[in-house]
């Protein structure tokens, strides 16, 4: 099979990592379900989340090779949408990036609102899980499953703690348990889970991140990387993309800790 047979499923698709996944997989002769949530402004964080407009124009990238979906993956039902969606579109599927994702914090646990916890548990938490469980039976059912991926982008967060985010690094945490499980659960089928964990990658997270510690510019934040520097989306992108390939199987649950050599 080419890469131009292979059809990919991406979360979190109308903007950052995720835009920048599908862009990297079209270059590469995929063809893309493209989801989002397109919520926009949401008053439970601190900076707007992408909108139908971003995904519109995610789609645009090649609209003979994307299918645009707007669903959120805190709903498995619409999930499971979606997904039927892009195989009735496609034929098939190959591989999924779950890389839907939010940021909230700026307080110690005991002062941490319960509604930052429940809303970072929804997308980050809940929303790998969902994703999992509305794409990983479609793929099995496939009549040869052996170079199916699932990929699902957590974070250092998943496996350390991070100042003042306790409520992210529970959600991380939680994502990473989630794949673990799950690579576990599908020994003997050749699909394969694995987590990717980026540094600081210059995203509009990356910047809400920075507003959380009260910073004026990221620059601090991609210090705490040995490259000393942000990672572009592109670079995200890349690694995420061969963990999607059948040679990314030999990674089957482990973690990519492709953070630029994150210190903390």
């Amino acid at each position: 099979m080419t890469t131009a047979d292979r059809v990919v499923l991406v979360t979190g698709a109308a903007r950052g990592i995720g835009a920048a996944t599908v862009s990297d997989l079209l270059g590469t002769g995929h063809r893309v379900i493209a989801v989002d949530s397109c919520r926009g402004a949401d008053m439970r964080l601190t900076y707007p989340l992408a909108t139908r407009e971003d995904l519109a124009a995610v789609a645009a990238l090649d609209s003979d090779r994307v299918e645009a979906v707007e669903a959120d993956v805190s709903d498995l039902t619409a999930m499971r949408a979606a997904v039927a969606t892009g195989v009735a579109r496609f034929g098939r599927l190959d591989a999924v990036v779950a890389a839907a994702g939010v940021i909230a914090g700026g307080a110690p646990l005991w002062e941490t609102p319960a509604e930052d916890l429940q809303t970072q548990w929804d997308v980050n938490a809940l929303g790998v899980w969902n994703t999992a469980a509305a794409t990983v039976p479609v793929m099995l059912d496939q009549q040869d499953p052996s170079g199916c991926r699932f990929v699902a982008v957590v974070s250092a967060a998943g496996s350390r703690g991070l100042f003042h985010l306790s409520a992210y690094n529970a959600s991380k945490h939680a994502a990473l348990g989630i794949v673990r499980g799950l690579a576990a659960d599908l020994v003997g089928t050749g699909v394969t889970a694995v987590a990717v964990s980026p540094g600081s990658t210059d995203t509009e997270m990356l910047a809400a991140t920075a507003g959380i510690y009260g910073l004026d510019d990221t620059s601090e934040l991609a210090d705490s990387q040995l490259i000393k520097r942000a990672i572009s989306p592109a670079e995200m992108a890349a690694t995420i993309a061969f963990c999607c390939s059948p040679a990314g199987g030999v990674l089957n649950g482990s973690v990519v800790a492709a953070d630029g050599g994150f210190t903390g």
